[in-house]
């Protein structure tokens, strides 16, 4: 409850805050208040979470298994060989300084409204701190232990598994945290640019109505399934590393 309590006052001051200045501008196409923003959810909540809910959902998922494959194929892979990381790290930062919005123009002509278009916007976003912060966590060893294992006679595959990918584990879900808002910033992105349906075409068709309260009200549906899907991640790292507490 002390951790708790003052985050929700917090929130309360900062959505106070907000209702009292929505009220003040009273232009709900600028600024609709949190009060509105719920209403317009309720009215339209079968269509939000019925049709465009799911199809957002779906391409956060499929970004997110592709997302964590990639980065732990692509921190591997730099860990296992320098020539392999000066190779492969200036093409991954790189990648981070291309506009998306430049990109996903190219993403639809070549695979069309499909849910493809949509994914690799996403994984571009979200792929770079899954790399680079499973990496750190593979290079985090002691000189000491390394030489330890090696005089115990441990191949590198055995040095691998039992001493770096422990010391890894922290960083893996420090990562799977990060990128989890990502991918799902990713798919609305990707759905704003070019789409039939979802949460980020669902704003865009608000926005086009000056409807303020319907273009806010999916940013808090993606803002609030990150905030439960990282609670949900931290709950488990702290079952699979619980050894940390002792």
């Amino acid at each position: 409850m002390k951790r708790i309590n003052p985050a929700i006052i917090s929130i309360t001051i900062f959505f106070g805050f907000w209702e009292l200045l929505g009220r003040y501008i009273n232009k709900g196409y600028i600024l609709p208040t949190p009060l509105n923003i719920i209403k317009k959810i309720w009215f339209l909540k079968e269509s939000i979470f019925i049709t465009h809910l799911p199809t957002t959902l779906s391409i956060a998922v499929i970004s997110l298994i592709i997302t964590i494959i990639l980065g732990i194929l692509l921190a591997s892979s730099m860990d296992f060989n320098r020539t392999i990381y000066n190779f492969i790290h200036p093409i991954i930062v790189t990648s981070q300084t291309i506009p998306i919005t430049a990109l996903a123009p190219i993403f639809i002509l070549w695979f069309g409204y499909s849910i493809w278009s949509k994914v690799i916007v996403s994984v571009i976003i979200s792929f770079f701190p899954v790399t680079i912060t499973l990496y750190n966590g593979l290079q985090n060893i002691q000189r000491d232990e390394f030489n330890y294992f090696k005089s115990l006679g441990a191949s590198r595959t055995q040095i691998f598994f039992k001493l770096k990918v422990p010391r890894a584990l922290p960083n893996f879900f420090s990562a799977l945290k990060m990128s989890i808002p990502l991918v799902l910033i990713g798919s609305a992105i990707g759905e704003w640019l070019g789409s039939t349906s979802g949460l980020g075409y669902f704003s865009k068709r608000m926005m086009s109505q000056l409807d303020g309260a319907g273009v806010f009200a999916p940013i808090v549906i993606i803002s609030l399934l990150a905030i439960i899907l990282v609670q949900i991640v931290t709950i488990l790292e702290n079952i699979i590393l619980s050894w940390r507490n002792k």
